[in-house]
């Protein structure tokens, strides 16, 4: 599979509420959306805390649950998932991304031949975790909520003390938050990954709407991560801050316009802009009868539509001269 140059990620998370068939409609949305990886989350909650780990702000929002471990429990998924889910996204020719919230989730996507895993922003200064991803040769993209530059730098020594390269590395810039604010979005730190960190950036998006990820993209980014859901009423701590299908479709729409609209480094003439010169641009005229041996004077020529005789830059090739022939107003002048 060919990956777009900007990488564009649905996030399922746990939207699809632990059933497989929800899952696959959202990965059938993706696909048509023009998507490139989705996302799910897996973890052993036994493993991921604490029974009487307190509900996040957001989670209690869209949740009858009173605790994250009860809360989580209900969207924990297995192998046999993944491998139906995995099996299905090769059908549709779409990529699937995995993050694995504890080492016996890892050992899972080993064991089934994941390429490529995502580390979330919550196990970023988990070391014990990242010390294990270490030991095999994966990509890895890294979502950077809730960290500081040093954090950041502590986890890719860690990684890539192993076998992951940095250059199989891509942090994204996040804000753990559901949804966001757009004033806390930050894009423009995650510039500086490049320069601090020498690996490419992204951004996994929880803002209402469209606009911090096209920003995104406009400075750099290489990566855009966003949920989705079937339902955005769906019950549940993520479906009030996801996109649905039609707004996905139309998200993706908008990036890859972003993405068109960047263009070159080098400032060149665009190809519907070589045809509307013509019209467009200025010609080097006369203004008035020019008899052959007068000197071109701003007494007798000037620059005006079309540009289909000598362009208005070569001015001063022209001022100044003796006309070799003779022109009537509105004649383009020629100097041979």
């Amino acid at each position: 599979m060919k990956l777009n140059k900007v990488i564009i990620i649905a996030e399922v998370g746990v939207n699809h509420n632990g059933r497989i068939e929800n899952a696959k409609k959202i990965i059938k949305n993706s696909v048509k959306a023009g998507a490139d990886f989705v996302k799910f989350q897996l973890y052993k909650t036994e493993e991921l805390l604490i029974k009487k780990t307190p509900l996040a702000k957001y989670q209690k929002k869209n949740s009858s649950s009173n605790n994250q471990f009860s809360l989580l429990k209900k969207y924990e998924i297995d192998e046999k998932f993944i491998k139906k889910i995995k099996t299905f996204c090769n059908f549709l020719n779409i990529k699937m991304l995995v993050t694995p919230f504890d080492i016996s989730s890892f050992k899972i996507l080993v064991k089934n031949k994941f390429k490529f895993i995502k580390i979330s922003s919550t196990d970023l200064n988990n070391h014990q975790l990242l010390k294990y991803i270490s030991n095999f040769n994966l990509k890895i993209f890294i979502s950077t909520g809730m960290s500081s530059n040093n954090e950041i730098k502590q986890a890719i020594k860690i990684l890539t003390k192993g076998k992951i390269k940095l250059k199989n590395i891509i942090l994204l810039q996040c804000c753990t938050s559901y949804p966001a604010k757009i004033e806390e979005a930050n894009l423009i730190s995650m510039v500086n990954f490049k320069k601090i960190f020498k690996t490419d950036y992204g951004y996994s998006d929880h803002t209402i709407g469209n606009t911090a990820s096209i920003a995104a993209v406009a400075v750099g980014a290489k990566v855009i991560e966003k949920h989705v859901t079937l339902n955005k009423n769906s019950l549940g701590p993520d479906h009030k801050s996801s996109l649905d299908k039609k707004e996905f479709i139309k998200f993706v729409r908008e990036i890859r316009n972003s993405e068109l609209s960047i263009g070159k480094k080098i400032k060149i003439m665009s190809k519907s802009e070589v045809a509307n010169s013509k019209v467009i641009r200025k010609s080097i005229v006369a203004i008035k009868d020019i008899t052959k041996g007068e000197v071109f004077s701003i007494k007798n020529i000037s620059c005006k539509r079309p540009n289909l005789g000598i362009p208005a830059n070569h001015w001063d090739k022209v001022i100044g001269k003796r006309s070799k022939f003779n022109f009537k107003k509105d004649d383009f002048i020629k100097l041979r």
